[in-house]
C-alpha cells in the first residue's frame, strides 16, 4: 500500500496495540524515533507528509496535532476524545446506521468512538431510532473495563501493585467525558447517568443498561427489543446479537474478556416478563472495538475510498 500512515502517539496503550494489529499488514506505517516524539517540528513535518494521520494522544495533544496540519490532503483518525462531538468530524462507528460506513470512507476527519460509548450507543441507537426507547428515558449505564483503560501509566502502576484493587468505581462526580458523546449519538434528549469501573484484569468491557417496561411504550417488550437489535446488526461483520435471555432460559454469565484481541462486540438482551425488567448488555475489548481495532476498521474504510 503506497499510502503513508503516520501514528502520532505510538507508545501509548492505543498506539502500541494499533501497531500490533497493523504488523504484517499492507499498510506503510510511519512513526517518529524516540528522540523526536515530542519534537514539534518533527511532528509537524510527519503529520503534513502523511496521507492519513492516526492520533493516539491525550486530548490536548490531539488538538495541537490537528492545528499543526496545514496540508489539506491529510486525513485524520483521532483516537482521543478531543473531537467526538465537534462539528466537521465524522463519528467513527461504522455500525451507527446504514450509511455511516460511507460517511467514514469519504471523511477527511474521523473521530474514533470511546470504548464505553461504542457499547452504549450500539445498544441504544437502534432503539431510539425505532421508537422503542423514549429519547428522554432516565437511563443509568454501568460498565466495568480492564485496567488498561487507564492508559499506559495507569496499567503499569496497576501491574506493579501500586494501589491496585479488585474493582475501582470512578466517575462519581457524574461528569464523565463520555456522557455527551453517548447522549449525542444514542439519540437521547436527556443526560444518562454513567457509572464506570476498572476491574483487576487487563482488558475487556462489560456494559449493562437496565430498563423498566412500565416506562417504555405499551407494546415494547424484551423480545421486541431483541428483534430490533438483531435486525439492525444482521450481516454486520463485527457486531453479534446473542440469543435472547429470559426467565425460563437465562444467560448464565457475561465475560468481559470474551472478545479480547479482536474487533468484535456482542450485544445481549435479558428480560423477565414477571418483574417487567430488561437488561441490555455489551461485551467488547476496550483496546479492540473500543480503540485500536476501531481505528483499523475506519482506516480500511478510508483507504478503500482513496484507492478507488
Amino acid at each position: 500500500m503506497d499510502l503513508n500512515i503516520f501514528i502520532d502517539g505510538d507508545q501509548g496503550t492505543t498506539g502500541l496495540d494499533l501497531q500490533n494489529r497493523l504488523r504484517g499488514s499492507e499498510f506503510r506505517i510511519h512513526t517518529l524515533p524516540a528522540n523526536l516524539r515530542k519534537d514539534a517540528a518533527a511532528r509537524r513535518a510527519a503529520l503534513n507528509e502523511s496521507d492519513i494521520a492516526i492520533l493516539c494522544l491525550p486530548d490536548a495533544a490531539a488538538r495541537d496535532a490537528v492545528a499543526m496540519i496545514e496540508n489539506p490532503s491529510v486525513r485524520v483518525i483521532d483516537a482521543s476524545s478531543a473531537h467526538r462531538t465537534s462539528p466537521g468530524w465524522v463519528y467513527g462507528l461504522p455500525e451507527l446506521d446504514a450509511r455511516q460506513g460511507e460517511r467514514i470512507a469519504s471523511a477527511s476527519r474521523v473521530t474514533n468512538p470511546g470504548c464505553y460509548p461504542t457499547a452504549a450507543v450500539a445498544l441504544l441507537r437502534p432503539l431510539t431510532d425505532a421508537g422503542l426507547l423514549p429519547a428522554d428515558y432516565p437511563l443509568a449505564i454501568h460498565a466495568v473495563s480492564g485496567y488498561s483503560g487507564q492508559g499506559r501509566a495507569g496499567a503499569e502502576a496497576h501491574e506493579a501493585g501500586a494501589g491496585a484493587h479488585s474493582l475501582t468505581v470512578y466517575g462519581l462526580a457524574l461528569e464523565h467525558k463520555h456522557v455527551p458523546e453517548i447522549e449525542a449519538y444514542a439519540g437521547l434528549t436527556q443526560r444518562p447517568i454513567f457509572v464506570p469501573a476498572y476491574g483487576s484484569y487487563r482488558q475487556g468491557i462489560v456494559l449493562t443498561i437496565g430498563l423498566h417496561t412500565r416506562l417504555l411504550p405499551a407494546d415494547v417488550s424484551g423480545a421486541r427489543i431483541h428483534e430490533c437489535l438483531a435486525a439492525r446488526y444482521h450481516g454486520a461483520a463485527h457486531v453479534r446479537v446473542m440469543p435472547m435471555s429470559s426467565s425460563t432460559t437465562p444467560m448464565t454469565e457475561l465475560d468481559p474478556q470474551a472478545h479480547n484481541g479482536s474487533n468484535d462486540m456482542s450485544l445481549a438482551v435479558a428480560s423477565n416478563d414477571r418483574t417487567g425488567q430488561i437488561v441490555l448488555s455489551a461485551v467488547l475489548d476496550n483496546l479492540g472495538k473500543g480503540a485500536a481495532g476501531a481505528a483499523v476498521q475506519n482506516l480500511r474504510l478510508m483507504v478503500a475510498a482513496s484507492v478507488r
